[in-house]
């Protein structure tokens, strides 16, 4: 549980820092003079490299451990979020911007810690948990870093109405957004650190004692992992389902505070400041669903797991999907902010729980080759942010955009029945979950597993 804990918030910050440029956009967009096409491409860039940097890290978590991968991404990656702040002109900001996108990375080791830890009756669940915890993140810095921005400007309003409950501290807005930046840095940085001293690679301990020990294999063996993941259709089927759903919240968190803000009248009487807080705390709706949504997925994933095996695993894959291609056409057609903003929620719930049900997948592909399966997954997220944001790049109206991806998502759900189990694996993992709920048991019971079977 220490694992479980420490796994979400690292991965919490992580899209906090990651994303906290995000919803400050506007403000950056005015300072330095930004086109609708330079806005794109910062979109693209900030998912870009994490397609390679998960393909890595799923890779580097075979050899070296989520613990260690995890303590050296965090550390790393922090400079580039701190960073960010001396650019001033849209040449450094792409490049600062892109160098983030490292720390998305986070992810794969988030699926893979809780992975290892966890049994096959709950595996699905733990993931969702951490990762919608985490990818929680993601919605409250559209909240946080505007509020921050506001508290060194012009001060902090309750969102919706006019009451300042921060006095400001008379800060420009070129100096605030960066200071806010740093700030997401230095807390990645620290997280990295207590991750090394608070966490273990697996329940036996970690991977270099357990190698010694003879406990695990040694680290040549794990050379073919990635070239094995690779071979396997399956995989590759899960890529495009999860560019799908991920791949669409990533998008999301990208643009949506600077859609409400360029596509609904509410809030381009305000000033700057102000319709950034406002925008963000709106945006901030997309991201809450998390606390529930991408659990339910995973949970819903074990539920169907334990009713019709690993097939069913696939078959909740198929619906949730579908109906966030669905839900993502409606929200294309809505124009009217108060219809907006449930149509924005219907959609997160959906997406989340599309993510969810695909890492209740994952881990029942190739144990092993865990890292890599959900390193090239987790590159698929990416590779669908980094193919949804050429169509925010000014080219068609955002609107369009989005009816665009709804359709394309609606889609690639039917890859999902692509993502099939032989009889042996279905068998396995029957035997592998019948396991775990007879340990269970006995725990709660106080018998031996044998004695509650």
């Amino acid at each position: 549980m220490r694992a479980f804990h420490m796994s979400w918030f690292a991965f919490f910050l992580c899209f906090l820092a990651w994303f906290g440029i995000a919803p400050l956009t506007k403000i950056v967009r005015d300072e330095m003079a930004l086109t609708q096409s330079q806005v794109g491409w910062l979109v693209i860039g900030s998912v870009s490299i994490t397609v390679v940097a998960r393909l890595v890290v799923g890779w580097l978590c075979d050899r070296i451990g989520p613990r260690l991968a995890y303590t050296w991404l965090l550390v790393l990656g922090s400079l580039p979020v701190m960073g960010i702040g001396l650019a001033q002109d849209f040449q450094t900001f792409l490049i600062f911007r892109v160098l983030i996108g490292v720390i998305g990375a986070s992810f794969v080791i988030t699926q893979y810690h809780t992975s290892v830890m966890f049994a096959p009756n709950v595996v699905g669940t733990a993931n969702a948990t951490t990762a919608g915890w985490g990818n929680l993140g993601g919605g409250v810095t559209q909240l946080i870093m505007p509020i921050v921005l506001g508290i060194l400007t012009v001060g902090a309003y309750v969102p919706f109405t006019d009451l300042q409950f921060l006095p400001s501290l008379g800060v420009s807005d070129a100096v605030a957004w960066r200071a806010a930046m740093v700030l997401a840095g230095a807390m990645c940085a620290l997280v990295g650190v207590a991750y090394y001293f608070l966490t273990q690679d697996a329940p036996e301990g970690n991977y270099r004692v357990l190698r010694v020990a003879g406990k695990l294999r040694p680290k040549h063996s794990v050379k073919g992992s990635f070239a094995a993941a690779a071979r396997d259709t399956r995989v590759w089927a899960l890529f495009v389902i999860y560019g799908a759903s991920f791949g669409i919240e990533l998008t999301f968190n990208n643009v949506v505070a600077l859609y409400f803000i360029d596509y609904f009248d509410f809030f381009r009487s305000m000033g700057a400041v102000q319709a950034v807080q406002w925008a963000g705390a709106a945006a901030m709706l997309y991201g809450l669903t998390n606390i529930f949504a991408r659990t339910l997925g995973g949970a819903v994933g074990d539920r169907f797991g334990r009713r019709w095996g690993l097939a069913g695993r696939a078959r909740w894959l198929f619906l949730a999907l579908f109906t966030e291609g669905l839900a993502l056409v409606l929200f294309s057609q809505v124009s009217v902010l108060r219809l907006a903003l449930p149509a924005l929620m219907l959609v997160s719930v959906f997406v989340q729980m599309s993510n969810g049900a695909t890492f209740a997948v994952v881990p029942f592909i190739n144990k092993e080759a865990l890292g890599s399966v959900a390193g090239i997954v987790g590159a698929g997220g990416n590779a669908g942010a980094v193919a949804a944001g050429f169509l925010f790049r000014g080219a068609i109206p955002w609107p369009t955009a989005f009816l665009a991806l709804g359709a394309l998502v609606t889609l690639s759900a039917f890859l999902a029945f692509a993502v099939r189990f032989g009889t042996e694996a279905e068998t396995s993992a029957r035997v592998a979950f019948d396991a775990a709920l007879l340990h269970r048991d006995g725990e709660l019971t106080g018998a031996a597993p044998s004695e509650a079977a």
